[in-house]
């Protein structure tokens, strides 16, 4: 049974995540679904991959995210040249007190920004494997602890674009979730010019939320109840992965708790103490589709990463959670179809007790 605390901490998330949200969309117009991810990642104790051609504002949706929350930020401009000592730091010779001193490196932060990441040496890209999945750096035997929170948001072209290297599966792997902001519209277009015409809002963004709030909503996820139901619907999916002809490399277990993590924080996000089903739906395709190699043949049949994922989805029977197990449906409960970049699934019914909410009902937040 849920505590007066503990909606009131529900209810906190939702004002601070929305105050969040509006900073961060008062400089990226027309990309909602992308804001509201990157809110997912954050909340979900996750790091970030963007990942467009360039010039539709990767870099500023990390530093807008960055700006909207008062803590420390440094930004890396990966480059050929950068030496992996440049982002982990790097133990000094002392002459004076005659022993060695650390210097921490761009890493040491709560939010690191990693622009255009793919542009340097995989051996640099590496520099980054342990902080993002240890949240610690090892520089001669000893370990230093990283900041709480701490967030990666990683920015790349597309790897057939001049001078790039491809991120390793491991690197991949640590990034909870890959959005792609695609072309705005026409009118959110227009819009833009009107607004950074003339000045760039970026500097005129004040934080809304402190360090220490953000740690607070953490917690307040890591409550979220995820029914037994839920959590076998997620290894499906991602068992099925593993198994899918048109895939060499499936999604790994580490993938599976990310999109339970990241499950929670949907959920927490829409006002619920609860994750349903379309929560792992909706979430499916970002958290999944970048860990995946597909096959030869099916990059000769121009087969993405994104279409395997949508058609296990398909297929993959939705779990029908009952009203007797005290997580059923209520006002506010899914998320639509086509969020977080979910290919919506024509013809495909509700689910069940714990489906979708009806034609016109709002978000959670």
């Amino acid at each position: 049974m849920t505590t007066y605390d503990e909606r009131a901490n529900l209810s906190e998330l939702s004002a601070t995540a929305g105050e969040v949200r509006r900073c961060v969309e008062s400089v990226i117009e027309g990309k909602p679904e992308a804001v509201r991810l990157s809110l997912t990642v954050l909340l979900a104790e996750g790091h970030l991959l963007i990942e467009d051609v360039p010039g539709v504002g990767k870099t500023m949706l990390a530093k807008a995210l960055a700006a909207s929350v008062d803590c420390s930020v440094r930004r890396i401009q990966f480059t050929p040249d950068l030496l992996p000592s440049d982002i982990t730091g790097v133990s000094v010779y002392d002459q004076q007190r005659k022993d060695f001193e650390f210097k921490p490196g761009a890493v040491f932060a709560q939010v690191v920004i990693g622009d255009e990441i793919n542009r340097a040496s995989p051996k640099t890209q590496s520099a980054l494997l342990e902080s993002m999945e240890e949240r610690q750096v090892t520089i001669d035997g000893k370990s230093y602890e990283l900041p709480d929170p701490f967030m990666v948001v990683a920015t790349q072209n597309p790897v057939e674009m001049e001078g790039t290297y491809p991120l390793p599966e491991a690197q991949r792997d640590r990034f909870m979730a890959r959005i792609s902001l695609g072309y705005p519209s026409p009118s959110a277009e227009l819009e833009m010019l009107d607004v950074h015409g003339s000045a760039s809002p970026l500097e005129d963004l004040q934080p809304v939320a402190h360090a220490h709030d953000i740690v607070k909503l953490i917690e307040v996820v890591r409550r979220v109840h995820v029914a037994d139901a839920v959590r076998r619907y997620a290894v499906e999916l991602v068992s099925a992965t593993r198994a899918h002809p048109e895939l060499r490399l499936g999604a790994s277990p580490r993938a599976t708790l990310h999109l339970l993590r990241a499950s929670r924080a949907a959920a927490a996000l829409a006002g619920r103490e609860f994750a349903l089903p379309d929560d792992v739906q909706a979430l499916a395709v970002p958290v999944l589709a970048h860990r995946l190699l597909p096959t030869a043949q099916a990059q000769l049949n121009r087969r993405t990463a994104d279409q395997v994922v949508g058609e296990i989805l398909q297929r993959v029977p939705v779990p029908a959670l009952g009203s007797g197990s005290g997580h059923g449906a209520g006002p506010g409960a899914g998320a639509p179809p086509g969020a977080f970049g979910q290919p919506q699934q024509p013809g495909r019914p509700p689910t069940g007790a714990g489906g979708r909410p009806p034609a016109g009902q709002p978000r959670g937040y």
